[in-house]
């Protein structure tokens, strides 16, 4: 397998080279083997013996299988992990020396992956203990920036935004706890996907701040970190913070975009970043959102809490047996923050408590009359050499619109936005509330198929063939609609107040019938199935899974919803009608749709009322 070749593969590519033969399992081991073992992106690169031991056992399983990619989505694609997430084989260093004991059990969240046909090709190198935004904090040597070396990757997941981003695996798991799945993208030109916390399982996670943590994932399209979110989703026992989607959020933002932005904005004098967000809410705008500016007074109160209160002693909670054992193994800026944890009472940690429900609260009251949040994912950017006389002032500059975010409860996702004067990346982040992960994402594939920018740092093209709008989702139900649902008719609300979507408009297969009932009110249609028929216009709008039951329940009889084939031969839920509602109905197929019906009759009615306005004019009312 050539190296340039595959070098910023997405998803869909390496797929791709599999089915058509041009790759083969086995050839990722040469693939691997010509990674650079001095690169301080990894702390330890997969063996060739790690290698063939993944690949017999995802051969083992694949054998019989009759659809291959769709029972293994992730067949054959290689991944890196950051080095606080358990992988067997490995040990799990956290980015600490001392931690060098090899683990006998996968994560569970690398466990899915691997289920769904992955092979980890590496453990990524980290701020140490996940403690920072920089990417310089460990004793594995610092990541240097993908586009700049004397600038920091960003961290704390930084090695793997690192080989993300040069393109030598299609996606890669980080952590995010103030950021840390966010500000690495920013540097370096890529997607950084921060899930709601609890959707993906934290099992097999050395906690940073355990009660906020969220395994995060790196690709270079929105549309992979779909793909990858989609095996992630599963509810963990095991994981005390794990949670159950509850399926009520929306599957897109609203048809009319209206997001809320920091009335001051801070930028610490760095005007080449200002300019950057002003080009991207330029962008924004082109793409007719409507941009509202609010106070961003509690968001940074709460954000300073992560720091600056008594939750960093959550961070010296998960290290407390190393910090009293071995202190000398720890980075001075990391030991300098964790021991602080010390000076804080059991009476601060309820304050804090108390404090953060309060202001999570009022956030979330605030962005609930707006689609999203959207900010610059870090407001500047630093050199390595200024990092060492800043360490802890500038690491917090690149967490101010970053440190909230969890304690608040919210999603996020961090977009490539283009790029500075001086040729370093920016990127732009969209929050929103919790379980809104999919309708952010859906926005993020659009606003990459806007802008077009190169991927990563490989010089290759977003791909032409890439997707703006995303496939049928496990929390949405998709149903065809056909009349007084649609757009704009009587009942249409029917479906909004329950945070349906309008997804598209096509027609269904020509093997139905359309019918006007009689005496219905509003006026209602029915489809009925004929072996030859017409294509007939429907709507498909997603509904969150949750509210469907409530949607049904109001559908009167004699409609019902049943399955609907469309005109390219997917089946939908869709309104069908029991044959006795058909009996006096009239047959309106010929308009195609009924839209078209109703215009029709409209102009009838009109035309009526026009003639007898007339003859009363003419002979006079009569007394």
């Amino acid at each position: 397998m050539s190296r340039l070749q595959t070098l910023g593969w997405t998803i869909a590519e390496w797929q791709n080279a599999y089915k058509t033969q041009q790759i083969q399992l086995s050839d990722l081991i040469s693939w691997v083997q010509g990674f650079e073992q001095q690169d301080t992106a990894w702390i330890a690169i997969a063996t060739v013996e790690h290698l063939q031991e993944q690949i017999a056992e995802l051969q083992q399983r694949t054998v019989e299988s009759k659809a291959l990619f769709e029972q293994f989505p992730l067949y054959g694609l290689p991944f890196a992990v950051k080095d606080n997430i358990d992988v067997a084989g490995f040990a799990t260093t956290a980015g600490c020396k001392v931690l060098n004991e090899v683990v006998a059990a996968d994560a569970e969240t690398v466990r899915l992956l691997k289920q769904a046909g992955a092979i980890v090709v590496g453990k990524t190198n980290l701020d140490q203990f996940a403690t920072g935004l920089v990417g310089t904090r460990s004793p594995f040597g610092a990541v240097v920036n993908s586009f700049n070396p004397e600038y920091v990757s960003g961290g704390s997941s930084s090695g793997s935004a690192s080989v993300v981003a040069r393109g030598l695996v299609p996606f890669a798991l980080g952590t995010d706890t103030a950021g840390s799945g966010r500000v690495p993208a920013a540097f370096n030109n890529i997607v950084g996907l921060k899930p709601t916390k609890g959707r993906f399982s934290n099992s097999g996670l050395l906690p940073a701040v355990k009660s906020i943590d969220c395994i995060s994932v790196f690709t270079l399209t929105v549309a992979d970190a779909e793909v990858v979110a989609e095996v992630l989703e599963h509810f963990d026992v095991r994981d005390s913070y794990s949670r159950h989607n509850p399926k009520t959020a929306p599957a897109t933002l609203s048809s009319v975009l209206n997001f809320a932005i920091p009335k001051s904005l801070q930028f610490f004098g760095d005007v080449q970043a200002e300019q950057a967000f002003q080009h991207a809410v330029a962008q924004l705008k082109q793409m007719k959102v409507t941009l509202t500016e609010i106070d961003f007074t509690i968001f940074e109160q709460l954000a300073a809490q992560l720091y600056q209160g008594s939750w960093v002693a959550e961070r010296t909670v998960a290290v407390e047996a190393l910090l009293e054992q071995v202190p000398e193994a720890f980075d001075p800026t990391v030991f300098e923050i964790v021991q602080q944890g010390k000076n804080y009472t059991a009476l601060d940690a309820y304050k804090a408590e108390y404090l953060k429900n309060d202001l999570a609260r009022q956030i979330q009251v605030l962005l609930s009359e707006f689609d999203a949040l959207v900010v610059p994912t870090s407001p500047t950017i630093h050199t390595l050499a200024e990092m060492q006389q800043e360490p802890i002032q500038y690491n917090s500059h690149f967490g101010t619109y970053t440190n909230f975010t969890n304690l608040a409860d919210l999603s996020a996702l961090a977009l490539p936005a283009g790029f500075r004067e001086d040729g370093l990346p920016f990127g732009i982040s969209l929050i929103a509330p919790a379980w809104h992960d999919r309708a952010l994402a859906d926005f993020g594939r659009k606003w990459q198929a806007h802008l077009q920018l190169p991927l990563g740092v490989t010089g290759r093209a977003y791909p032409e063939n890439e997707s703006s709008v995303s496939a049928p989702s496990a929390q949405h139900i998709r149903v065809a609609v056909v009349g007084a649902h649609l757009t704009g008719m009587p009942l249409n609300f029917q479906l909004t107040t329950r945070q349906a979507v309008h997804v598209e408009t096509t027609k269904t297969s020509a093997n139905y019938t359309l019918y006007a009932l009689n005496g219905t009110i509003p006026p209602k249609p029915a489809l009925a199935r004929q072996a030859e028929g017409h294509e007939i216009i429907v709507e498909l709008w997603d509904i969150p899974t949750s509210r469907f039951g409530e949607f049904v329940a109001e559908i009167p009889t004699p409609l019902g919803i049943g399955n609907i084939q469309l005109i390219d031969g997917r089946w939908v839920k869709g309104f069908i009608c029991e044959p006795y509602g058909l009996a006096d109905a009239e047959n309106i197929s010929h308009f195609g749709g009924w839209r078209a019906f109703i215009q029709h009759r409209n102009a009838q009615q009109l035309q009526a009322t026009d003639y007898f306005d007339s003859r009363r004019d003419l002979f006079g009312s009569s007394t």
